[in-house]
């Protein structure tokens, strides 16, 4: 009989001896490959074979990859990812999962770029022969946001699930409340995250197991009075801007409470406290914009000599805010509790200048023939009375701002770009006793080519006062109902007119004198009224 037991273990050798044996037939396979290359000279040859390719012993999930592109090894992670499947035991039931279920991502394309990343060279290409086996891990990421939700959705639906406290914002209150939270049935998220992490990257079929127990509110009651008391605290505290003149910007508390949000936090585990800086923005620029001033220009007009003969307007230095950003981030670390409210705008100075006008001087002259076209030689009214002195038919741009002058000493409008005047004086009519036209600087704001006009709003038909005066052409509004408009119900315009025949308070002007005017000007043309 033969001695069985003195010829070693029926199965074979161990793993531990395979592996030696199988190192040990790689190192010989390689001594034999580099000196047969050394004998043949094919080493360059053998180096180009693994140009963008695996070296010689690199090993994905366990196969061997030497030789192969990334697009091969990418599809191998690829494939083997999509196949994977998770068991997942909550309370005794069963599902299955794909990893991309349980928010993991898997980058095949990464992955391959590691196991091919080698520069080529014959030296590289034969160590690499040489070494043996180059193990490359698939790159994993693990979504802990989606892997935690899951993990909340394995309670079945009939199971009275934990609740979170919560602290909201009550607009009859103004005040932040909390929300209580409770107890309920559920799975530990923390636990389920750090199996699928641990898992996951071996893309391999796996399984967890999660308990459904009772489980506690991840944002207690108290975490959440916690920081309703420091919200209310904020609310509670006065926070206003400082303007440059000494006025206030006050934040009112349901405007901070609409900048505020609290609210979990990526993990779910705890409450944030944040500030909306885009909307804190907005309305520190909005108070910026209320406090910045536009320079306005005085005007002078003067005679031929360069002698002030009349202040049409005084000068006006205009301000600018210079730091609404660095208040902006006042008012954010304010709201976080960061640093009391002390916040002021800055402004700069927009000096305004002097724009020394020609003074109009009106002479009578006869009217232009009534064929005339108004927009190219304006027309004055029929009436030799109702004209001043002939002006250029079509004034060339000068290139300064343009203002309309109404005089009501003299009873003329002027139009003028800058300094220079471009059309007038014209003579006109403006409100009579008890209807003066308003003084000031004002711009032109409503405009129509013709309109009705009427008081009824004030007066019935039969009152004496009442009027209503149809199409009237012309019309540039400049101050509430005072406009420049025409009325060709006139025969007689400027100083001769008695003041109880005067308008109720517009600029009444020759038919064509309007048109003129409401052609060369627009909204926002500067009117200056004075005496």
């Amino acid at each position: 009989m033969s001695n069985l037991s003195s010829a070693g273990p029926l199965h074979g050798p161990s793993p531990v001896h395979r592996g030696r044996g199988k190192r040990l037939a790689l190192v010989i396979a390689a001594i034999l490959a580099v000196l047969a290359l050394s004998l043949t000279g094919g080493a360059f040859a053998y180096a180009q074979k693994f140009s963008g390719r695996a070296l010689p012993g690199t090993t994905v999930l366990g196969q061997d990859v030497s030789g192969k592109s990334g697009e091969e090894i990418a599809a191998l992670v690829d494939r083997t990812a999509k196949d994977v499947t998770v068991t997942v035991d909550a309370g005794g039931t069963e599902r299955q999962a794909t990893l991309a279920d349980l928010g993991v991502t898997v980058d095949p394309t990464a992955t391959a770029a590691t196991a091919v990343n080698h520069d080529g060279s014959v030296r590289e290409v034969v160590g690499a022969t040489w070494r043996g086996e180059r193990v490359v891990t698939p790159v994993v990421s693990v979504d802990e946001k989606v892997t935690a939700a899951y993990a909340s959705g394995l309670v079945p639906e009939d199971r009275t699930r934990p609740v979170d406290a919560a602290v909201v914002y009550d607009e009859e209150t103004e005040s932040w409340s909390v929300t209580p939270g409770r107890a309920g049935q559920g799975v530990d998220p923390s636990a389920f995250v750090a199996a699928v992490r641990a898992q996951a990257p071996a893309l391999q079929d796996f399984s967890v197991t999660q308990e459904i127990a009772e489980i506690a509110p991840r944002i207690t009651d108290e975490e959440a009075t916690a920081i309703a008391d420091k919200a209310n605290t904020l609310l509670e505290q006065e926070m206003a801007i400082t303007g440059p003149d000494g006025s206030t910007h006050r934040i009112s508390k349901d405007r901070r409470a609409e900048w505020v949000s609290i609210a979990p936090n990526a993990a779910g585990d705890a409450l944030d406290m944040t500030v909306d800086k885009e909307a804190v923005a907005a309305w520190v620029k909005e108070r910026a914009a209320k406090d910045t001033v536009k320079p306005k220009d005085g005007i002078e007009q003067v005679d031929a000599n360069g002698k002030v003969v009349s202040v049409v307007a005084e000068k006006k230095d205009g301000r600018e805010i210079t730091n609404s950003a660095a208040v902006t981030d006042k008012v954010v670390a304010s709201l976080t509790g960061a640093t009391p409210l002390e916040a002021a705008f800055e402004a700069k100075t927009l000096p305004a200048k002097v724009t020394q006008a020609a003074a109009p001087t009106p002479t009578p002259a006869p009217s232009p023939s009534p064929s005339a076209s108004p927009s190219a030689s304006p027309s004055p009214s029929a009436s030799p009375k109702a004209s001043p002195s002939e002006t250029p038919s079509a004034p060339a741009e000068t290139g300064g701002e343009k203002w309309i002058d109404i005089n009501l000493t003299t009873n003329t409008i002027t139009a003028y770009e800058g300094s220079k005047i471009v059309y007038g004086p014209r003579l006109m009519v403006d409100g009579g006793t008890g209807h003066e036209t308003v003084e000031g600087s004002f711009e032109i704001y409503l405009r129509y080519t013709k309109q009705d006009m009427t008081n009824a709003s004030r007066y019935a038909e039969d009152d004496p006062r009442y009027y209503y005066t149809p199409d009237v052409p012309y019309v540039q509004y400049f101050k509430g109902g005072y406009g420049i408009h025409g009325a060709p119900w006139r025969k007689t315009f400027g100083p001769s007119v008695p003041e109880a025949k005067g308008s109720h308070g517009c600029i009444n002007l020759p038919v064509s004198d309007a048109k003129w005017f409401y052609e060369w000007a627009s909204k926002g043309t500067r009117v200056e009224s004075h005496r």
